[in-house]
């Protein structure tokens, strides 16, 4: 088994290629490379360096990855066979899939690989476009980009922008995050005199330049101004920082952990009605209200050095894969139930809860009182503490109703609230028995009451009455009639 020796031939100009890669190149029996459309590749021509290229398979291969992984599979064939050389443009570890998937197949083969560095594109890029790296940029791959979002509020270079065409679609999808006019750098040839060009243009002309090649790259400044067309979770949290300085706004700033507790509640109320309403766009908004409470909350408690946005995200990412060892380890969950039954299992353990009594404490105490009695219903369930039939659960809701009549017909008001909370205990019980949320059972009733009552209120407007003028059977007989209707 032979090994494999990685080498770069740099952004281009033959200035750019190490002494080292030409020792390397000069030594090797078998040498590869994955392109010959390269500038740097004259230069082995000129000092009689043989070689084989890749270039075939771009042209039999219907799209990239097919083209790297048979480049990959080749290689690995020739080095059980001899010692090989592959030689990739620029810098074998930047922007280089083939090196990457060639250094996996190694590595799980046992098969012996060296990389020798090299200077990349950006070597000479970031000096073209007058960027210092200490200011932080993104590289991404346009081939990429429906995985891999470019960061507004930092640089941005794109790569495999290699024809007119993939300038389009780089185009398009650049679009989702800067504006139509944004200013971009298209540079081809950087750092080799006799191609280097750069042009300067709105984002919308990308793909009207006809010299674009395989050797053009993107670059997009930072976006200073706090007007962006695309936003993340960074510039929430600045804004929200913003909003809390000494010079921002101040209500923001007045706010409490405490003082926010009305609206966390009224705006994941918000997001529900959102839901039930099946309306898209309302939700988009409603669920934007309910994520600046976190951000908000989590920018009070980060002043106060208690924790960050930062740790909130990384709690729960560790928790979603702790809770989920069915999906990120070799647990097996088969159907819900069992997925339910593997998080509950986790829980307990993260929380070190040792029984069931523990889990019920557990339950938030603000949760509205029929959603807690459902949730400490399900969990005596799971120990088999339930009801074999619904009918046994009738007779206990009837039970109960007795015990509240008594309780009442004695006027103790401790009794009275004892049993009615018993009664409202059991019939919570029915309806988590017949798979049914209680709250959602009662909201839609509440609907279906504030109906009925337009009903009969309008009902004694038309007839020139106030309702408070109406007797109780009139009203009755209209709740009657709107009852027989049908949707009512």
């Amino acid at each position: 088994m032979g090994k494999i020796t990685v080498v770069g031939l740099g952004p281009g100009a033959e200035q750019h290629i190490t002494l080292a890669v030409l020792e390397e190149m000069n030594t090797a029996k078998a040498i590869y490379l994955r392109t010959g459309q390269h500038p740097t590749v004259s230069l082995l021509d000129q000092k009689g360096i043989n070689y084989q290229t890749f270039d075939y398979a771009y042209e039999e291969l219907e799209d990239f990855d097919a083209v790297y992984s048979h480049i990959v599979t080749e290689l690995i064939k020739k080095a059980e066979m001899e010692d090989v050389l592959y030689a990739v443009p620029g810098h074998p570890n930047v922007a280089e899939n083939t090196v990457k998937k060639l250094k996996e197949e190694c590595d799980k083969q046992g098969i012996e690989i060296k990389i020798h560095p090299a200077m990349s594109f950006i070597d000479v890029m970031l000096p073209v476009v007058g960027l210092d790296p200490v200011e932080g940029f993104k590289l991404i791959d346009g081939l990429q980009l429906d995985k891999q979002q470019p960061d507004p509020s930092i640089a941005n270079i794109i790569t495999q922008v290699y024809d007119p065409f993939m300038a389009s679609e780089i185009k398009l999808r650049l679009m989702d995050y800067y504006d139509d006019q944004q200013e971009i750098y298209v540079v081809k040839g950087a750092g080799i005199s006799t191609l280097e060009r750069v042009e300067r243009i709105p984002l919308y002309q990308l793909d009207r330049l006809d010299w674009i090649d395989y050797l053009t790259s993107v670059y997009i400044p930072k976006i200073d101004s706090i007007q962006k067309k695309y936003y993340n979770m960074n510039n929430l949290v600045e804004i929200m920082e913003r909003l809390r300085n000494k010079d921002g706004c101040p209500w923001d700033i007045k706010q409490t952990h405490q003082s926010l507790k009305p609206y966390l509640i009224e705006e994941s109320y918000e997001v529900l009605e959102a839901i039930d309403l099946d309306d898209d766009i309302l939700l988009e908004e409603e669920l934007g209200d309910l994520l600046l409470q976190v951000v908000f909350h989590s920018q009070i408690a980060n002043e106060r050095q208690a924790f960050s946005i930062n740790d909130v995200i990384r709690g729960i990412s560790e928790k979603l894969i702790f809770r989920h060892p069915h999906v990120f380890q070799d647990v097996v969950a088969n159907d819900c139930k069992e997925a339910i039954e593997t998080w509950e299992d986790r829980k307990r353990e993260e929380k070190q809860i040792t029984s069931y009594t523990q889990s019920m404490e557990t339950i938030p105490k603000h949760l509205p009182a029929t959603m807690k009695a459902y949730k400490i219903q399900k969990k005596a369930a799971e120990v088999g503490f339930d009801w074999d039939r619904p009918e046994e659960v009738v007779k206990k809701i009837q039970e109960e109703l007795s015990e509240l009549k008594e309780a009442t017909e004695k006027g103790i008001k401790k009794d009275i609230v004892e049993e009615g909370g018993d009664l409202l205990f059991a019939v919570v019980n029915l309806l988590r028995f017949l798979e049914v949320e209680p709250e959602e059972a009662l909201n839609v009733t509440c609907k279906k009451f504030i109906k009925r009552f337009s009903f009969i209120e309008k009902a004694s407007k038309r007839t020139g009455r106030d309702l408070k003028d109406m007797t109780l059977e009139e009203m009755e007989d209209l709740w009657q009639q709107v009852k027989r209707q049908k949707n009512t």
